[in-house]
C-alpha cells in the first residue's frame, strides 16, 4: 500500500490534537495545518490524498483551499469539517470537490472510517 498520510487544516488546535492523535492509533502519519497556506506549503512537498479541512479558516477559506488542493491533486480525497452547517454551503462544498461534510462537533469514528474508505478508494484507483 502506498503513503497513508493524512493532512488535517483546522484554526482550533485542540481540534488538531484531537484528530492527530485520533488518526495517528490507526496507522496514518498525520500532517496538520493551521490555515490554507500552511496546508499548501505542506503540499509543495508532500503527496498526501486523505484530507480534513475546516471551512471557516482564516484568509483563505476551506472552499477556496479545497478548490486550490483539487487543482494540484485532483484525485485527493477531501472532506469538510465545519460548526456553521448549511445547505448552501454544502451545495457549494460538493461543487469545489469535497467529498463528504461534517459537522462540529466531529464523530472520531466516523472520520476514522471515512480515512479508511477513502484509502481504499485511492489504492484502487492507483491500480488503474
Amino acid at each position: 500500500m502506498a503513503s497513508r498520510k493524512i493532512l488535517v487544516v483546522d484554526d482550533e488546535r485542540a481540534i488538531l490534537t484531537l484528530l492527530k492523535q485520533s488518526l495517528s492509533r490507526d496507522g496514518y502519519e498525520v500532517k496538520t495545518a493551521q490555515s490554507g497556506q500552511e496546508a499548501l506549503n505542506i503540499l509543495e512537498n508532500e503527496s498526501i490524498h486523505v484530507m480534513f479541512i475546516d471551512l471557516n479558516l482564516p484568509e483563505m477559506d476551506g472552499i477556496e483551499l479545497c478548490r486550490k488542493i483539487k487543482k494540484l491533486a485532483p484525485m485527493a480525497v477531501l472532506y469538510a469539517i465545519t460548526g456553521y452547517a448549511s445547505i448552501f454551503q454544502l451545495a457549494e462544498c460538493r461543487e469545489a470537490g469535497f467529498e463528504d461534510y461534517f459537522k462540529k462537533p466531529v464523530n472520531i469514528a466516523t472520520l476514522r472510517q471515512n480515512a479508511a474508505s477513502a484509502f481504499e478508494r485511492v489504492e484502487r484507483w492507483r491500480k488503474y
